[in-house]
């Protein structure tokens, strides 16, 4: 199977079969079949795309049941540090992060349950991100985590100085303020 599963229940790297040659590449980025056998049965309803320069940290993201989103990650040119915090009460891993390098090169992809936070930082001059969602967004029930929230202590590969933030994310409560009525279930 092309999954590679993490250290947090539910949080899994996908690693398509890439098939190259002179010409060039192919690979399926997604494929119903080969994530239903993995146990990812999901109905992708909303494909979001960025574009951000070197030092962008954007996140970390999430929304709020009845509104709240899968999602599967993808980088189509340059390279990100993608980020998942499980906040899910009663996980044995709630508060814990997951980060992981998806590049255009690479092609790896992060599937990210609901109950999680996300967020990345663009680590080359420029990236494109591809990221579907299993739920539509919601204005009034999105929320977030801010990124540099002393209890989580995330890496983000950025030199402070270098940091590029939104005004919206740089106003965001730590965990332990923020808005969550996400409940772990095994």
């Amino acid at each position: 199977m092309p999954f590679i599963e993490t250290d947090i229940a539910g949080l899994l790297v996908f690693e398509p079969n890439v098939f190259e040659d002179s010409r060039g590449y192919f690979f399926e980025s997604y494929n119903e079949n080969i994530f239903k056998e993995q146990g990812i049965d999901v109905r992708w309803v909303q494909d979001n795309q960025s574009s951000s320069t070197y030092g962008v940290i954007r996140g970390l993201h999430y929304q709020l049941p009845p509104f709240a989103q899968s999602k599967l990650v993808r980088v189509l040119r340059g390279k990100i540090l993608d980020v998942a915090v499980d906040i899910r009460k009663g996980s044995s891993t709630f508060g814990k992060s997951y980060s992981v390098i998806l590049s255009g090169k690479n092609r790896k992809q992060l599937f990210i349950p609901k109950g999680f936070a996300h967020g990345f930082s663009v680590l080359s001059e420029k990236a494109e991100v591809l990221y579907k969602c299993d739920g539509f967004y919601n204005k009034e029930n999105e929320a977030g985590i801010i990124y540099s929230d002393a209890e989580l202590n995330i890496d983000w590969r950025i030199p402070a100085e270098n940091a590029v933030i939104s005004e919206k994310d740089a106003a965001l409560p730590t965990l332990a303020q923020c808005t969550n009525s996400f409940v772990f279930e095994n």
